[in-house]
C-alpha cells in the first residue's frame, strides 16, 4: 500500500515552513522559498510534534488530590491521568471558589512567554480574554525581554516603540552608516527568530551589506562571538555591566573637546546643562573622564577616547541589544545611549543616532510598510490588578507587601491561584530555587501545556494542549513582510485540546460562553480578524487590496509591498521639533527628566548616571565569587522550546549545557575543555559542560538558558539552567524589570560521577 504525502503551509518564532505529512506523521519541513537564511530549528519541529514528552490526557498531581491546597510536592510528586470531564470540572470549581472566597485579584493570570505563533491561538491573549470574560485577575505588565527599557522610554523619548524593532531601518543603515557601534553585539544566534513568526531571515543579509559598503563595526562586549566570524568587525572587551559608564565616559569627551552638537542639543533636547554638570562633576566632584570609565569597564581610557572622536567625525549609529537592560540598573546604558547619540547631534538624519535591538531579534530595522496585522481583542480586565512581570516570585512570597513601580507605590494581591497557559516560568524568571519556593504558596496552580515541561510538572492540574500544526490560524508579525495561512497539518495528538476549545468549555460552566467566544467558533474568528485587518489595509493608500479571507487561506500568504522611502527614526521631529513634539513633558529628547527625579528614586535618578550594579566584577563579592556569569539566548533553540530535541541536544556536553570560559581561568582552576564543571554562588549551583575559549573576557562566563529545569531542591541543578544563579531583583523602582544579568559565581570541576539528568522523564502514574 502506497504512502500519501502532504504538504501544510505554516509559522513559528523561528521561520515559515511547509509541514511535510506522511501518513499522520510529520516527517520533514520545507523552508519558505523566499526566506533566504532559514533557521535550522524549523527541522526540529518532527521530533518535537511525535515526542514522548507530550501530555498524553489531562493529568492531577496526586498529591493534590490527597490534600488540596498543599504545594510542598510540585516538582516532586506523580501525576494520574484523569478525563476532560473531570478536569474541567476541577478547573471550574476551583477558579468559583477562589474568587467567591477571595476576590477576582486571587486568580493569577500567568501566562507570561513565546508560547507559539499565531494571531488567534496566542495563550496570552486567549488566558486574559477567558480570565477577563469570567470577572478578571491580577495580570502582567512589561516583559522580559526588554521590560526595564519599556517604562524608562516614555519619559525620555516619549515612546517605547523603537523597542519593537521600529527604529532606523536597514535600508537607511546600509547605505549611510559609517560607524556603528554595537553595544552588547549583533549575534546572528538572536536573529533566528521573531515573536509572531517571519517569513524572511533578514539581518545577516543586512548585516554583511553594510559591512561591505566599508562602514566600521565595532562591537562592545565580554564575548567576540556576539558578532558573527565572517563580518570585520572589532572588538572591544568591556566588563558585564558597565556600557553606561563606557558611554558616559565617551559624552564627557566630545563635552570637553567641543565636540557635542550644541544646535541639536538646543532645539531638540531637554535638560542637556542638568546632565553636562553631572558629566563635568559639578554635583558629585567626579569628573567621568575616560580615565574614570576605563577604571570601571575595563576598555582602555585612550580607547574611550578614539571611540568618542571617531564617532563625531562620521555618521555613527549607537546600537543596544536588548541584553544591555536585563541588568541592575538596565535603565542606565539605555538613557546613556540617547544622551551620547544626542550629544553626537545625529538624531533624526539617515543611518545615524541610536537604535535598539539590532541583532536581538530578526527584522529589527526591518524595511517595512506601516500595516495592521490580525488581532484578537482581549476585552478589559475587571480586576483592573496587574504586577510588574518578573516581580512574580515576590507576589507569591509577599503578599500585601508595598513595592514601588513607575513613580506609584502598590501592594502585592493574595494569590490563591495561577492559571498558566503558555510560556515556562522555570526557564525565563531569576533565581529559580526562589522561584521554587514562591510556587508553593498558592492553593492550585492549572497549566496548560503540550509537553511535560519544568512548569508541567510543577502544577496540580495540567491541561493537554496542541501545538500550531494541529489547529488553523493566522500568522503574522509587527516587524515582518508576510501574513500567513497556517494550516492544521495533523489532527490533535493524544487527548490534546486548542486552548479555545477548553476555554469555550469553561466559559459555559462559568456562564459567561457568550461573552468569551461572541458568538464565533475558531474558524469565524480567523475569517473576522482577517477581515479587520483587511478593511484597515483598505484605507491606507500605500497597501495593496487584500483579497477576502477564502482566497487568502488558499493562497496561503500575503506579502507586503517595499515601502517607498527609507524609515529613520525621529526625522520628523529633528525637522521640526515644534510641529512633531515627542509625548514627553516637554515634548523633547529629556536628558534630564523632572518627572523621573521627582519619584525620589535612588536606584534612577533624573539623568543617565553610573550606578555600581548589586553585582559585578568590581563589588567587594567580586572577592569570594570572582566570574561575571554572562547568560545568554541559546543558538538551537527558542528560549526553552525545542530544548528535548536531537538539534539542542546535540550541542550539549555530557547532556548539559555548555558553559564558554576564559583558558587563563579554566588553568587557575584545574578546568578542561568538554570536561563537567559545577557552578555556584550563593543562590545555588548547576553543572555545565566547559568550553575553553579565548573569545571569553578573562572573568567572565557565557552560557545559554533554555536547559529544562531539572531539580528537586536547592543543592544542584543537573542539567545547566543559568537561572539558578540569577538575582531576583528589581532593575530599579522605577522598571522593576529583570535582572539576570548580574550574576557573580564561582566555577570548579566536577569529580566523580554526575547525577542522571532526569529533565525528561514523563510523570504519570497511572489512570485515577
Amino acid at each position: 500500500m502506497s504512502s500519501r504525502t502532504e504538504r501544510y503551509p505554516t509559522l513559528s518564532h523561528w521561520g515559515a515552513y511547509t509541514a511535510v505529512v506522511r501518513d499522520g506523521r510529520l516527517v520533514a519541513c520545507e523552508s519558505f522559498l523566499r526566506d533566504r537564511a532559514p533557521s535550522p530549528m524549523i527541522h526540529a519541529m518532527p521530533a518535537m510534534v511525535h515526542s514522548p514528552l507530550r501530555i498524553a490526557r489531562p493529568a492531577v498531581r496526586e498529591g493534590w488530590l490527597r490534600r488540596r491546597g498543599q504545594g510542598e510536592g510540585r516538582g516532586i510528586d506523580r501525576y494520574v491521568e484523569v478525563s476532560w470531564e473531570t478536569a474541567l470540572k476541577l478547573v471550574h470549581e476551583e477558579l468559583a471558589r477562589v474568587r467567591a472566597g477571595h476576590g477576582a485579584e486571587a486568580v493569577f493570570g500567568g501566562s507570561y512567554g513565546w508560547a507559539s505563533a499565531g494571531r488567534l491561538h496566542n495563550a496570552m491573549s486567549q488566558t486574559r480574554r477567558f480570565l477577563y470574560a469570567g470577572g478578571g485577575c491580577t495580570d502582567q505588565v512589561g516583559n522580559y525581554s526588554w521590560g526595564a527599557a519599556q517604562f524608562l522610554l516614555p519619559h525620555v523619548i516619549g515612546t517605547w516603540q523603537p523597542l519593537t524593532g521600529k527604529v532606523t531601518d536597514w535600508n537607511s543603515v546600509a547605505s549611510h552608516t559609517d560607524l556603528i557601534l554595537a553595544f552588547g553585539g549583533m549575534p546572528l544566534r538572536n536573529a533566528q527568530v521573531i515573536a509572531g513568526g517571519a517569513g524572511e531571515h533578514t539581518t545577516a543579509h543586512w548585516l554583511r551589506r553594510t559591512a561591505a559598503r566599508g562602514a566600521r563595526i565595532v562591537i562592545v562586549s565580554p564575548t567576540r562571538g556576539d558578532m558573527p566570524a565572517d563580518i570585520p568587525a572589532e572588538w572591544i572587551p568591556i566588563r558585564p555591566n558597565t556600557d553606561a559608564a563606557l558611554m558616559i565616559g565617551m559624552a564627557y569627551v566630545l563635552l570637553a573637546s567641543g565636540r557635542h552638537d550644541a544646535d541639536f542639543l538646543a532645539r531638540c533636547c531637554h535638560g542637556f546643562e542638568r546632565y553636562a554638570a553631572y558629566l563635568r562633576g559639578d554635583t558629585d566632584g567626579q569628573a567621568k573622564t575616560a580615565d574614570w570609565a576605563a577604571a570601571i569597564c575595563g576598555v582602555p581610557a585612550d580607547t574611550v577616547r578614539r571611540l568618542a572622536l571617531a564617532a563625531a567625525e562620521c555618521r555613527s549609529l549607537v546600537n543596544c541589544t536588548w541584553s544591555l537592560q536585563r541588568a541592575h540598573h538596565g535603565e542606565q546604558p539605555y538613557w546613556a545611549c540617547i544622551a551620547l547619540a544626542a550629544m553626537l547631534g545625529q538624531i533624526g538624519l539617515p543611518g545615524g543616532g541610536f537604535s535598539f535591538g539590532l541583532g536581538s531579534i530578526n527584522s529589527a530595522g526591518n524595511p517595512r510598510v506601516d500595516a495592521a496585522v490580525p488581532e484578537l481583542p482581549e476585552g478589559v480586565n475587571p480586576a483592573a490588578r496587574s504586577i510588574p512581570v518578573a516581580r512574580i516570585a515576590d507576589m507569591l512570597l509577599q503578599p500585601g507587601a508595598a513595592y514601588q513601580f513607575n513613580g506609584s507605590e502598590y501592594r502585592y494581591p493574595d494569590v490563591r491561584m495561577v492559571y498558566w497557559a503558555g510560556g515556562n516560568p522555570f526557564h525565563h524568571h531569576q533565581d529559580l530555587n526562589r522561584l521554587q519556593t514562591a510556587w508553593r504558596r498558592p492553593e492550585t496552580i492549572v497549566v496548560h501545556e503540550t509537553w511535560w515541561t519544568p512548569t508541567a510538572r510543577r502544577a496540580d492540574i495540567v491541561l493537554p494542549t496542541t501545538t500550531t500544526l494541529e489547529r488553523e490560524d493566522i500568522g503574522a508579525s509587527s516587524r515582518d513582510g508576510y501574513v500567513f495561512a497556517m494550516h492544521r497539518a495533523l489532527p490533535p495528538q493524544g487527548h490534546s485540546r486548542d486552548d479555545v476549545e477548553i476555554y469555550r468549555e469553561l466559559a459555559a460552566m462559568g456562564g459567561y460562553e457568550a461573552a468569551y467566544t461572541e458568538g464565533r467558533d475558531a474558524r469565524q474568528w480567523l475569517a473576522h480578524m482577517y477581515e479587520i485587518m483587511r478593511a484597515r489595509w483598505a484605507r491606507v493608500g500605500d497597501l495593496p487590496d487584500a483579497p477576502p479571507f477564502e482566497d487568502f487561506w488558499e493562497r496561503g500568504f500575503l506579502a507586503l509591498p517595499a515601502p517607498r522611502r527609507h524609515f529613520v527614526l525621529f526625522e520628523d521631529f529633528r525637522r521640526d521639533p515644534r510641529a512633531h513634539r515627542l509625548q514627553t513633558p516637554s515634548g523633547r529628547i529629556e536628558l534630564y527628566s523632572e518627572r523621573v527625579a521627582g519619584f525620589g528614586y535612588d536606584d534612577c535618578p533624573g539623568h543617565p548616571a553610573w550606578l555600581a550594579p548589586a553585582e559585578w566584577l568590581g563589588a567587594d563579592a567580586a572577592r569570594h565569587r570572582p566570574l561575571h556569569l554572562v547568560s545568554s539566548q541559546p543558538a538551537h533553540r527558542l528560549h526553552s522550546q525545542l530544548d528535548p530535541t536531537p538539534l539542542s541536544n546535540a550541542s550539549k556536553i555530557q547532556g548539559r549545557e555548555p558553559v564558554r570560559i576564559h583558558p587563563a581561568d579554566a588553568a587557575a582552576r584545574g578546568i578542561r575543555d568538554g570536561a563537567l564543571v559545577r557552578i555556584h554562588n550563593g543562590r545555588g549551583a548547576c553543572l555545565a559542560g566547559a568550553i575553553v575559549d579565548d573569545g571569553v573576557m578573562q572573568g567572565v562566563l557565557v552560557m545559554s538558558t533554555g536547559a529544562w529545569f531539572d531539580a528537586e531542591d536547592a543543592s544542584l541543578e543537573r542539567h545547566g539552567n543559568p537561572n539558578v544563579l540569577t538575582p531576583d531583583i528589581g532593575t530599579s523602582q522605577l522598571a522593576q524589570g529583570s535582572s539576570a544579568l548580574s550574576a557573580l559565581v564561582d566555577i570548579e570541576p566536577w569529580h566523580g560521577d554526575a547525577p542522571a539528568v532526569r529533565a525528561y522523564e514523563i510523570p504519570v502514574t497511572g489512570v485515577a
